[in-house]
């Protein structure tokens, strides 16, 4: 099954996708990015493993875009992070939005499977 996932993102990325064609991820109650999540992105950037994010204010912010595919049943199928230069943090966001989207999505009518995209935002203070 995770073979499977990975093909299916690897050729996602290949085939490049739409992202400004992806309607927004239809969540019930919109997630939370703790304190601990931010200071995660915060530490992948302070050890150089990312490039520095544009500076606004007292604070920076880096955000990874994602596009699900959601099966007919609302289970999350795979996730594919948009490339920012930053692996650990892309993937950190993957995981994190599979696990918002867990039981958290709206019933759509129809049993395709359809994509969607979503955007989580990290922001410390500098």
């Amino acid at each position: 099954m995770i073979a499977l996932a990975l093909l299916l993102a690897t050729g996602a990325q290949e085939a490049g996708i739409d992202w400004t064609a992806l309607p927004a991820l239809p969540y019930r109650a919109p997630p939370v990015v703790t304190q601990g999540m931010h200071d995660f992105a915060h530490r992948e950037v302070r050890a150089r493993k990312c490039p520095l994010p544009k500076v606004a204010g007292p604070s920076q912010t880096m955000s990874v875009e994602l596009a699900l595919l959601v099966d007919g049943s609302g289970e999350v199928r795979t996730v594919v992070p948009r490339a920012i230069d930053c692996p650990t943090v892309e993937q950190y966001a993957a995981g994190l939005t599979a696990g918002f989207a867990r039981n958290n999505l709206l019933p759509r009518s129809g049993a395709a499977e359809q994509w969607f995209k979503t955007t989580v935002t990290f922001t410390w203070r500098k």
